[in-house]
């Protein structure tokens, strides 16, 4: 098959692994907000949160994934030796840790589809701003492509993470005064 099909089936499964990425998180913690809830409602908003995970796992997110190794893993033959290409192996260490980071996700969810609750709404929300730490790092080492360019995008990558923090923290504080649960 042409080089240029597997990117482009590469990138669309790339996309939606991010969805299911970005909106999993969302989904724990509107469960795990819901558990604060009085019956009948908190069990009426958990059972359809747990659908709507199930849903999104299996139908979107795993699949995902595993589009996203095959289609890579093509791609990638087309750049050996792959030690060539720096930028390439801090990429493929990014997307490791980024496979982790499902399989972390993957853990929270069996826990919520037993009713179990582990993090609070607010370590869901940090947890949630973890994939698009991985998203700023990919696409800026796939787009720099050069030692001096990674070191720079590492640089950004930390005040990324830092200015997440802090709008993780000032939303933190607005929903308290506002009397919101968090």
């Amino acid at each position: 098959m042409n080089y240029l099909i597997f990117k482009s089936l590469h990138i669309i499964s790339v996309v939606t692994w991010f969805a299911g990425l970005f909106y999993m998180p969302r989904l724990f913690v509107y469960f795990a907000e819901a558990g604060a809830k009085p019956e009948p409602e908190k069990s009426i908003l958990q059972k359809q949160f747990k659908i709507m995970q199930r849903r999104l796992w299996y139908g979107i997110t795993w699949p995902s994934a595993f589009a996203v190794f095959i289609f890579g893993g093509s791609l990638l033959s087309q750049w050996m030796p792959i030690t060539q290409h720096p930028w390439l192996m801090l990429k493929l260490l990014f997307v490791v840790g980024l496979y982790g980071y499902h399989f972390f996700l993957h853990k929270i969810f069996k826990q919520q589809q037993h009713d179990l609750i582990a993090f609070s709404p607010m370590a869901l929300r940090v947890i949630n701003e973890i994939s698009t730490i991985f998203l700023f790092a990919i696409v800026f080492l796939v787009i720099l492509k050069s030692v001096m360019n990674m070191v720079y995008g590492i640089v950004a990558l930390v005040g990324f993470i830092l200015i997440l923090l802090a709008g993780i923290k000032i939303y933190k504080n607005i929903r308290q005064k506002s009397g919101e649960s968090i």
